[in-house]
C-alpha cells in the first residue's frame, strides 16, 4: 500500500498571534521561507502583506532583506549553534532613509525535530537612535557653554578684584581703604568657590579643598610675614551645595578678616584655625584665634558691615553663633542642628 506524506500545517494560534502582534515579526521556515508576517511588519516596511507568505527572506520588498550576515545568523540559529540577541542591521532602501534596527531570532520547538520555525523580532530604533544623539550633542553643548561661562565669570571676578586693589591703593583714607580690601576679600572668596564648581560635577562642593584655597588667598593677600601669623584648616570629608558652600565660605571670609584685623596688633604671633565637621545634617563650623581676645562692655565694637553679612547668612543656614573666649583668644562657633529652632545673636564680631 503506497504511503502518502503527511502534510505539515501551522498552528492556526501560532499565525494568528504572528499576524496580529504590534511588534513587527517574522515567521520564518528554516531554509528562511516566510509563513508568516505581522501586520505591523508589513506597515512598518511597506511591504504588501499579499506578497508575503511563501517568498525567501531575500526576496521581500526589493530585495533589501538580503542581507548575507542576517542570513548567516538565521541558519546558525536555525542549527542551534548560535543565537541572534540585539543584533543591529541597517535596513537601506532606495530612496528612502536608512532604518536601523534590532534583530532579536529564536526557534519555536514543537516536538518535531525535522520541522524547525524561527521565530525573528524586528525593533526600529532609528529614532530612538537619533534622539540619542540628540541628547548626547546637547549635554556636549551644554557643558561647552557652561565652561564657557565658568571661564568668563572668572576672568570678570579676577578683573573686579584687581580693580578693587587698584582703588585701594589710590584712596587716601584708612578706613576708606580697609572697606575697598574687605571688598576685594570677598570678591576672592566667591572667585575660589567657582573655581570649585568649575572642577565639580552637580553643583556640590567639597568643603575641604575649598575652605583651604580660600584660607590660602585670604593669607596671600593679607599676611604679609607667614612667620607671625598664618591660617590652619581642619576639614572633614562634608561635601555641601553650592548655595550652602557660598555662605560657608563669606562667613569664614568675614570672620578670618576679623581676627587678622584685630586680634594681633603689636607684631603679635598667632594662629587661626578654621574648623568644620559634620554628622548627618547637623554641623559646625568654628573660627578661632589665639589672639588677644575680643573687647568686652563699653570697649566692646559695634556690630559692623561684616556682623551684619554674617548674622545673615547664619540665619539663613538656619544657624547659631556662639562666641566665646579662648584664653588666650576668640572662638567662634556657627552650628546647625536638624531639629533645633535657629537663633542668630552676634553682638561682637567682624
Amino acid at each position: 500500500m503506497p504511503m502518502t506524506p503527511t502534510a505539515h500545517f501551522e498552528a492556526a494560534s501560532t499565525l494568528a498571534v504572528v499576524v496580529s502582534s504590534n511588534e513587527p515579526l517574522l515567521f520564518l521556515s528554516d531554509d528562511q521561507t516566510v509563513i508568516a508576517a505581522s501586520t505591523s511588519f508589513c506597515r512598518a516596511f511597506g511591504i504588501d502583506p499579499a506578497t508575503v507568505c511563501g517568498q525567501s527572506l531575500g526576496d521581500l520588498g526589493n530585495g533589501e532583506w538580503a542581507m548575507p550576515k542576517l542570513g548567516s545568523l538565521l541558519r546558525a540559529t536555525a542549527s542551534g549553534s548560535a543565537n541572534i540577541e540585539a543584533y543591529e542591521i541597517d535596513l537601506k532602501r532606495p530612496n528612502q532613509k536608512t532604518r536601523q534596527l534590532v534583530v532579536n531570532a529564536q526557534t519555536l520547538a514543537d516536538g518535531d525535530v525535522d520541522r524547525i520555525r524561527l521565530l525573528v523580532a524586528i525593533t526600529d530604533v532609528t529614532e530612538m537612535r537619533a534622539e540619542a544623539r540628540l541628547k548626547e550633542d546637547l549635554v556636549r553643548d551644554k557643558a561647552m557653554l557652561l565652561q564657557e561661562v565658568q571661564h568668563r565669570v572668572a576672568n570678570s571676578l579676577q578683573i573686579i578684584a584687581s580693580v578693587l586693589m587698584q582703588s585701594a591703593r589710590r584712596v587716601q583714607s584708612d578706613e576708606a581703604r580697609g572697606h575697598i580690601q574687605n571688598a576685594h576679600h570677598r570678591v576672592m572668596s566667591i572667585a575660589t568657590l567657582q573655581r570649585q564648581l568649575s572642577a565639580t560635577d552637580g553643583g556640590n562642593v567639597e568643603l575641604r579643598p575649598y575652605l583651604t584655597q580660600l584660607s590660602q588667598s585670604l593669607g596671600a593677600s593679607m599676611i604679609a610675614d607667614p612667620d607671625r601669623l598664618s591660617i590652619q584648616v581642619t576639614v572633614d570629608k562634608s561635601v555641601v551645595d553650592a548655595d550652602v558652600s557660598i555662605s560657608l565660605g563669606l562667613i569664614v571670609t568675614e570672620l578670618v578678616i576679623n581676627a587678622l584685623k584685630h586680634a594681633f596688633p603689636d607684631e603679635r604671633t598667632g594662629l587661626i584655625e578654621i574648623a568644620y565637621h559634620s554628622i548627618g545634617e547637623d554641623w559646625t563650623l568654628s573660627i578661632s584665634d589665639d589672639g588677644v581676645g575680643m573687647p568686652v562692655g563699653n570697649e566692646a565694637p559695634k556690630g559692623g558691615l561684616g556682623t551684619g553679612i554674617v548674622e545673615a547668612l547664619v540665619k539663613k543656614l538656619k544657624g547659631e553663633i556662639h562666641l566665646t573666649e579662648a584664653g588666650p583668644g576668640t572662638i567662634v562657633t556657627i552650628s546647625h542642628r536638624e531639629s533645633a529652632d535657629s537663633q542668630t545673636d552676634l553682638s561682637t564680631a567682624a
